[in-house]
């Protein structure tokens, strides 16, 4: 019996493995529209998309951004700016693609400020919130008929925090509106054979621990009186380990990406990174008092905690 249990073990993953290095052909005459390629994972995966023959519809927040990713691709990527914040900036990207869409990858983002959410004002959540969430949902709707058309590939990028909210912040709050976008697109868009997959990165290096000490500057003495000093060394120190063994290897986030765009069968959401795979993944499985009882673990309580 288990012999044969194992035989089955091995076929099928025979067959996964098989399935998932089945690609799309003619890929040369695919066009990808890429937010956010200024920097991080947008400008490496135009530039390895670009690289593998497709025809990179790349959007940058700034000129500068634009012309240095022109001056390190082929002359068959294009570059627009864009703003997604700006819904007239949106409109002018989405009737610059026009017809030539095949495939759109809503990357455009930012992580920061990050910090216990009574050191944070609404503003801090807004911006956050209008480039993370409102600026998916806009780019999407706005190429809604072409993709729908056109049998778009969609591809949003989320993050591990958008299973598991480690911190304050609009950030975690974005990725779970992210994934519930997705959610809800993937099920609308599966009738017309639109594929929509998501990427959900572990820690990749940020400028956390200088954003956190610029908002810990800021707050009122009331509210630093709260929270402590303890609660400001253990923010560092968590800053400074995080910095030290967070993924270094953008590749293994476009390698996903990539992979959602040109094969043939792609998943519906991608882990990227050893600590997404193994620790947080595993983590949003877990029942709320387990999660709770780890990151408690791991955290300084408020000097005037009960």
């Amino acid at each position: 019996m288990w012999l044969y249990l194992a035989v089955f073990v091995g076929l099928y993953h025979l067959l996964h493995w098989y399935r998932e290095r089945q690609v799309l052909s003619h890929l040369r005459d695919k066009y990808v529209f890429i937010t956010g390629c200024d920097s991080s994972f947008g400008k490496l995966l135009a530039r390895q998309l670009d690289a593998r023959g497709l025809r990179v519809l790349a959007a940058c927040l700034t000129e500068k951004g634009a012309e240095q990713l022109r001056g390190q691709t082929s002359d068959r990527l294009e570059t627009v700016i864009l703003d997604v914040t700006k819904t007239e900036s949106v409109a002018a990207a989405a009737q610059w693609v026009k017809e030539r869409l095949w495939g759109l990858v809503n990357n455009a983002g930012i992580s920061l400020p990050m910090a216990p959410n009574e050191l944070l004002t609404k503003q801090d959540f807004v911006t956050i919130l209008d480039m993370n969430l409102l600026g998916v949902i806009d780019v999407t709707l706005s190429l809604l008929p072409l993709v729908r058309k056109a049998r778009v590939r969609v591809v949003n990028v989320s993050s591990i925090t958008g299973q598991v909210s480690l911190f304050g912040g609009g950030y975690c709050i974005s990725k779970y509106g992210v994934e519930a976008f997705s959610d809800s697109l993937r099920r609308e868009l599966s009738y017309f054979g639109v594929k929509v997959a998501m990427i959900e990165p572990g820690y990749f290096k940020t400028g956390f621990l200088k954003s956190f000490l610029e908002i810990w500057d800021q707050s009122s003495p009331e509210v630093k009186e709260v929270c402590s000093e303890k609660i400001l060394a253990v923010y560092k120190k968590f800053a400074e380990q995080l910095e030290q063994k967070c993924t270094q290897d953008l590749s293994l986030v476009t390698n996903c990406m990539e992979h959602a765009l040109i094969a043939c069968h792609p998943r519906t959401c991608y882990s990227a990174g050893w600590d997404a795979k193994l620790l947080y993944l595993p983590m949003s499985y877990m029942p709320t008092f387990v999660v709770d009882a780890i990151i408690y673990w791991d955290s300084a309580s408020p000097a005037k905690a009960l």
